[in-house]
């Protein structure tokens, strides 16, 4: 007997599920018509594009559809489906429902559909001749990744994850035997508390933008090795394939800024797998966009250029894989848990690396391979031996973060390096040096052939001017004090920097062709100046040199990283005094004000700011803390909690207590002390003092309705305490004849104050003080880490993506003029 359940709103998800069957069959549709179209040999004959068009339409109509409905079912909190059980709930704001869209995998391949659906949308009005073969090859893609999508059973096997699946579908248990089950389900599971974060709302749209668009230089690729049309490829690509390198290395810094400003890794990049795996595809994107450029200007390395092409996407492919499949779900932080779709996501690597492996086996003997030799001294040859360097920095990456996928595959039982961040960071950083070497004396070659006497007298000018530049550098700096090779990668970046410096101001003067590539190199030359800084010499300010042991309090892998600081008790830490004021609550986050004072070496003060670093306490999770971070032009101070006292879960900030109907925590002061006052007069305490400034007939009690005969009379305090001024205002009621008072706490004071007795024959008012025992103050353990000159790594960013646009406004321009 079917259950009936109650409550369900099944509509959006039948109406969903159905766009999802559409989007995947419209695409299939459309292969198959682009397929046809391109094989046609009447070019009269029209029917084919026509229909292949249309249904491209209907895919991109219904992945709209599709992601309109999720929209709905997510925002409308309808918990009967497990997508928005799962990673939403009633409590989160607007923006992060917004994000929960793609919080899931499924969420994650329809924003990658989505963004192949508006990019495959451009391909069709402005792809001219090659529309036909690209298109095939896209939407295929398309096909791949709908089908992730159709959560269907087909011949034992289940094929994709529907983003419509119940959650009586999706999960065990007695409770779904009711046909109420949902009068149970008051909310769903919520966001996980590390991903709350403004960057979760952008930084997932922009990293699948950059997947999306590394398909297109491949489909173009593709097509020309089928369609024999071996070089008129290369021209319409460089323009995808810069846009393509640009949007993924912004969506890979965005992770960098992420993790760096909240994630709580104690810096920017910390070597995890799925961290090294976004950068597999940039890495090899970067050397075929340059092999591609030498091939277009000198006709020389044509097979190694469009094998990075094709070799970029496979990565994206795989990248997907490790962080999709769960074979990195012990070894990662990023990584999903594997949805059952482990064998599809290698089909779809599968399926692309066999058509790439196909062309090129059936089309060798037809590739335009150049037989002369480049020159040694030719922009082309080093361009290209800059490629080989990216590309055995990217297989570098991929062997080490494989190696679950070796274990996995081959049955053994390989380990990682024991130090794997020093193992990436010396390897990585000896491949830096010399890319960023290539980056500047390159700059100096010419296409073809060189004057050597004129490139080795510039290029020794420059090198010794940057080696003195370095030395000045790496002194004040402390890089001395790292590894040599850190030192080498300092003086090529600056190398590359005024090498390319020169470049760009040849540029103002006429030479425009360049500008991009200059622009472009000197960001990336600033970005290895921050990076290498900021990480290599990051100080910890918090520095525990008081023999306080912390191991029992955090869990941070160094407790001489930690202080523990007392509630209102200034303590001295490195240049600053910082004294900890309180918290308060903003759900999900509780925030504690931590103030810094710095003084000079007269004691005055010339500097005083306040962060606010949060924690959430999750029960899934535990302490979950997010950093605050002070800006300056040149450092970062950043701040984070890593202990709070087992029993304050809850922080409160002037709230009401003890009164009518209220919990009673007077257990947690000392004995209270009443005190008969009048207007103006003060109450001593222990850290400070209290004064009746007056008394309020008109006070009001949230909820409480007064009737004609009732009374409430508030008495105005102000709280002095360490500097800091507070007001506060308990209450005494009079309501249907019985006294009540409500009590107010001044948690930044460890104070709760009651109104508790009106003196009319005296003119006195009784005011009771409850203070917080001394031995018990509140106190937190947190971690002060000052990264230097971080600013030169987001600046380079910028100035590298402007280079990547001039660069793409230029190619678009040539593209226009042939």
């Amino acid at each position: 007997m079917n259950t009936v359940y109650k409550g369900e709103h099944l509509l959006p998800g039948h109406i969903g599920q159905f766009f999802v069957v559409l989007s995947f069959a419209a695409a299939l549709l459309a292969a198959i018509s682009y397929y046809f179209a391109t094989t046609n040999t009447n070019k009269l004959d029209k029917s084919w594009l026509k229909m292949a068009r249309a249904a491209f339409y209907i895919n991109t109509l219904s992945i709209l559809g599709l992601g309109t409905c999720l929209f709905y079912v997510i925002y409308n909190h309808y918990f009967e489906y497990h997508y928005a059980w799962a990673y939403t709930s009633r409590s989160l704001p607007v923006y992060y429902i917004i994000a929960g869209f793609w919080n899931g995998q499924e969420g994650g391949f329809l924003l990658w559909a989505f963004w192949q659906a508006v990019l495959g949308n451009i391909l069709i009005r402005r792809s001219k001749s090659w529309e036909q073969p690209v298109m095939t090859i896209l939407s295929l893609s398309q096909v791949v990744l709908a089908s992730m999508l159709l959560g269907i059973e087909f011949l034992g096997q289940r094929i994709g994850s529907s983003p419509f699946l119940l959650l009586r579908n999706a999960v065990e248990g007695p409770i779904f035997s009711s046909p109420d089950y949902l009068s149970f389900i008051k909310d769903g599971q919520g966001m996980n508390p590390l991903l709350q974060n403004y960057w979760m709302v952008i930084h997932p749209p922009v990293l699948f933008l950059g997947l999306a668009s590394v398909a297109i230089p491949f489909c173009y690729a593709i097509a020309g090795l089928w369609q024999k049309r071996y070089k008129e490829w290369v021209n319409p690509a460089i323009p995808y394939t810069l846009f393509a390198v640009m949007i993924l290395g912004v969506g890979v810094i965005m992770g960098s800024l992420w993790a760096y400003e909240s994630l709580n890794f104690g810096g920017f990049w910390a070597w995890d797998p799925v961290e090294n795996a976004s950068i597999f595809p940039w890495l090899t994107l970067v050397a075929g966009l340059h092999v591609l450029i030498v091939f277009k200007n000198t006709g020389h390395s044509y097979f190694t250029a469009t094998v990075l092409i094709l070799l970029s996407f496979i990565m994206v492919l795989y990248e997907s894989f490790l962080a999709r499949s769960g074979v990195l779900g012990e070894t990662s932080v990023h990584a999903f848990t594997d949805l059952g779709m482990f064998g599809q996501l290698v089909g779809y690597m599968v399926i692309f690396l066999v058509l790439s492996v196909y062309f090129l086996v059936v089309r060798w003997k037809e590739l335009p391979i150049t037989k002369k030799d480049e020159e040694t001294y030719s922009r082309e040859f080093w361009m290209f031996v800059g490629a080989i360097f990216l590309s055995l920095s990217c297989f570098h990456l991929v062997l080490v973060t494989s190696i679950p996928v070796w274990n996995k595959m081959f049955g053994t039982k390989l380990a990682p390096p024991t130090d794997l961040v020093t193992h990436y960071n010396i390897i990585q950083a000896s491949f830096a040096v010399v890319i960023a070497i290539l980056m500047g004396f390159t700059q100096f070659l010419k296409y073809k052939k060189t004057d050597t006497t004129r490139f080795f007298i510039t290029t020794i000018l420059y090198l010794v001017f940057a080696a003195l530049i370095t030395a000045l550098v790496v002194y004040v700096s402390g890089i001395y004090k790292l590894h040599f090779v850190f030192q080498l990668v300092m003086l090529a970046a600056i190398f590359s920097i005024l090498i390319n410096a020169k470049v760009l101001a040849d540029a103002f003067k006429g030479k425009f062709k360049l500008t991009g590539s200059a622009v472009a190199h000197i960001g990336f030359g600033l970005m290895l100046v921050g990076a290498l800084i900021s990480a290599g010499t990051r100080k910890v300010v918090s520095t525990n040199d008081k023999g306080i042991g912390l191991a029992n309090f955090t869990k941070a892998a160094n407790e001489r990283e930690n202080i523990m600081i007392y509630k209102n008790e200034p303590m001295k830490m490195g240049p600053y005094v910082v004294t900890y004021l309180g918290d308060s609550v903003s759900e999900p986050n509780h925030y504690y004000k931590v103030n810094y004072k710095r003084f000079d070496d007269n004691g005055k003060l010339v500097e005083e700011f306040l962060l606010k670093p949060n924690v959430q306490i999750n029960p899934q999770m535990g302490l979950t803390p997010s950093p605050d971070t002070k800006h300056y032009l040149f450092r970062d101070l950043y701040t984070h909690i890593t202990a709070l006292p087992p029993l304050r879960t809850k922080p409160v900030n002037e709230t009401a207590d003890a009164g009518h109907g209220q919990e009673n925590d007077d257990q947690n002061y000392d004995e209270p002390v009443k005190h008969e006052i009048q207007v103006g007069d003060t109450i001593r305490y222990r850290e400070g003092y209290i004064v009746l400034k007056g008394l309020n007939k008109k006070a009001q009690v949230q909820d409480i309705p007064l009737g004609v005969n009732d009374v409430a009379v508030g008495a105005q305090l102000e709280v002095f305490s360490h500097d800091k001024t507070y007001e506060s205002e308990p209450v005494y009621m009079i309501k249907n004849g019985s006294v009540f008072d409500f009590a107010r706490k001044v948690d930044d004071a460890g104070l709760k104050l009651r109104f508790s007795k009106i003196l009319p024959d005296k003119g006195r008012v009784e005011i009771t003080v409850y203070q917080q025992p001394e031995n018990k103050k509140p106190w937190i353990v947190m971690s002060a880490l000052e990264f230097p000159y971080i600013n030169f790594l987001w600046s380079g960013t910028i100035i590298m993506v402007i280079g990547f646009l001039l660069s793409i406004f230029r190619r678009n321009k040539e593209l226009k003029t042939t």
